[in-house]
């Protein structure tokens, strides 16, 4: 019942930048929890940025100071802006949100990803 609507991946030469967008729907879900995961050819999925309902904000170690994820007020769209990127940014990158129902535990959703090409 939740859907996630991706936007803004693209080709970008190094040092350019890129602003994701993801958009989130679902009725009678509360979205606690939304962010980034991106996916190298072959890797594991690795967190890019989160922010939980509660405003709290993480980072993966290879994007700080560089990514910033931001949302709107009703909390259900999230942005990541992309600055300085660099070759080894080339990833697709998926975005998540950890929902629930009155009746259910909370479950994570993944949206299907947009591809980040970084090359000159």
């Amino acid at each position: 019942q939740v859907q996630l609507v991706e936007s803004g991946g693209g080709l970008v030469q190094p040092g350019g930048s890129l602003r994701l967008s993801c958009g989130a729907s679902g009725s009678g879900f509360t979205f606690n929890a939304m962010g980034w995961y991106r996916q190298t050819s072959g890797d594991q999925r690795e967190l890019v940025a989160s922010i939980t309902k509660g405003g709290t904000i993480g980072y993966g170690d290879s994007v700080k100071g560089r990514f910033t994820i931001s949302r709107d007020n009703a909390k259900t769209t999230i942005y990541l802006q992309m600055n300085s990127l660099q070759p080894e940014d080339t990833a697709v990158y998926y975005c998540i949100v950890a929902a629930n129902s009155p009746n259910l535990d909370w479950d994570e959703y993944w949206g299907q990803g947009t591809q980040v090409t970084v090359s000159s």
